[in-house]
């Protein structure tokens, strides 16, 4: 194999270092690649990429649970709402800046308080996951699993979250923080008319998509970097995957 590889290189190099420049490397690389991956066997590469989204699940859950994970994150941290964004450039210019503020940081508190409900979620998604799956995945972008995993568990964990969430803004005080956002802007604009949404509903729907963002983070991190791989099974296929 090693003698096969060297050659093709050598007579390229010899006939045209265009053509080498055009492509050889690549085709060489997945020619390899192609031929590591078949020493796995299908039950192994499955059991690592189920391991591979325990690990970074956790890891994900496990950031945005801590104080600040949310709000400290510039790349997740839940801002005002579409509708309430020119609400809340009114009150920062009239002085209210502080209860602004208060309403963003509650959201955040709320989504962080909630986060630990969506680690049973993660943990059925995966052993659900079939080898036909775990295949398609490994051979997938910096975010197959993350992508495949947003796909199948969005709703459920939607459905878990929502009154967790709700929960949690009560023990907050969004809600609270929310009316007074309202009363102060009525106040300077007695005539104004603000559009109803679902406050519950935005926060857990940013909530989640924070989630998986760090999930994908982790995801990239077991992909492409082997400090990442912490565990035995992860070094055998993800090892295998990128050499």
């Amino acid at each position: 194999m090693k003698f096969r590889i060297v050659s093709a290189v050598l007579c390229f190099i010899l006939i045209s270092p265009q053509i080498l420049l055009a492509g050889i490397f690549d085709d060489l690389l997945k020619e390899i690649q192609e031929t590591s991956m078949k020493s796995l066997d299908e039950g192994t590469v499955a059991s690592g990429l189920k391991e591979a989204l325990s690990v970074g699940t956790a890891t994900a859950v496990k950031l945005v649970s801590r104080e600040d994970g949310y709000f400290g994150n510039e790349a997740i941290k839940i801002l005002l709402p579409d509708k309430v964004q020119a609400v809340g450039e009114v009150l920062k210019k009239a002085g209210f800046g502080q209860e602004v503020d208060a309403f963003i940081l509650s959201m955040n508190r709320a989504a962080e308080k909630a986060a630990p409900k969506a680690k049973d979620v993660f943990i059925g998604a995966i052993k659900e996951m079939s080898i036909q799956d775990a295949n398609r995945i490994l051979n997938g972008g910096d975010t197959a699993a993350t992508d495949y995993f947003r796909t199948k568990t969005s709703q459920h964990l939607a459905e878990v979250f929502k009154p967790e969430i709700s929960s949690s803004m009560n023990k907050v005080g969004v809600a609270r923080h929310y009316k007074t956002l309202t009363e102060r802007y009525f106040s300077l604009i007695p005539f104004a008319s603000m559009e109803s949404f679902d406050l519950d509903w935005y926060v857990t729907n940013k909530a989640l998509d924070g989630l998986f963002h760090m999930v994908g983070q982790e995801e990239k991190k077991i992909r492409t970097n082997p400090a990442a791989r912490t565990t035995e099974i992860l070094k055998t296929v993800f090892g295998k995957s990128n050499s």
